[in-house]
């Protein structure tokens, strides 16, 4: 199955499923940023790579406004060369709206590894070549606060169907891609991963996650993750 089609069978599986408060709005960048998210896939999301990059869900002001995992808005219109339109949802949390490429906030994370890719492989082409860079689960959750819910913080009832479609969606991608290692940016993808695809013969690693909210990362993540990517024996340039 292509990527797309994989999407849109997610979409369908994740339409079905509901979240009980402190969860009050959930935001799904693959319906309302659809046409960024497909002309990602269409560019760089639908060939073979050597290895998947693999993050959590989508950031307040990354991938939730332009429809592209760690989308931090500049490295997505500037390096990736996507600005397609967002249509907003009709049902959005007053403290995080959905602005799309017009919105201000700099999505760190996605500043750090789309930082990182350039700065390294300097053209998008280079970088895809031997990677692609995909989210587990494609939702963000959002509490009356405006404070972001990640998915391994929701209760049981919750977080079993979610992940029995995320689940489905990754298995579907890693058969099409066929690469030599999927590696979690962070330890819940990593964990998620190797349970999604324990009856796949794949490869599973493990690199620092770029949050602001981790101190290793703040102290040079690039740094941290290029260790680690040739501890994995990822070949780099």
């Amino acid at each position: 199955m292509e990527p797309i089609k994989i999407t849109n069978a997610l979409v369908r599986d994740l339409k079905k499923l509901r979240f009980a408060e402190p969860v009050t709005h959930v935001y799904n960048p693959l319906e309302y940023a659809s046409k960024p998210h497909r002309d990602y896939l269409q560019r760089y999301g639908s060939h073979r790579p050597d290895y998947v990059l693999l993050g959590m869900n989508p950031g307040p002001f990354g991938m939730v406004q332009t429809g592209v995992p760690f989308g931090e808005i500049c490295s997505v219109r500037d390096w990736l060369g996507i600005d397609a339109p967002v249509v907003r949802p009709r049902q959005q949390h007053p403290k995080r709206l959905i602005e799309g490429f017009d919105c201000t906030r700099r999505e760190v994370s996605g500043a750090r590894l789309w930082g990182w890719a350039q700065e390294r492989f300097h053209t998008p082409k280079a970088f895809f070549k031997h990677f692609a860079v995909l989210n587990y689960c494609p939702l963000a959750f959002l509490e009356e606060s405006g404070k972001n819910r990640t998915p391994d913080k929701l209760p049981l009832e919750e977080r079993t169907p979610l992940m029995e479609s995320c689940d489905r969606a990754l298995v579907r991608f890693i058969e099409y891609y066929e690469p030599a290692m999927v590696i979690g940016i962070g330890a819940y993808a990593e964990k998620r991963a190797k349970e999604a695809l324990q009856d796949i013969p794949v490869a599973i690693g493990r690199i620092l996650h770029p949050s602001p909210a981790s101190p290793i990362a703040n102290r040079g993540w690039s740094e941290a993750a290029e260790k680690q990517l040739r501890a994995l024996g990822v070949p780099l340039p």
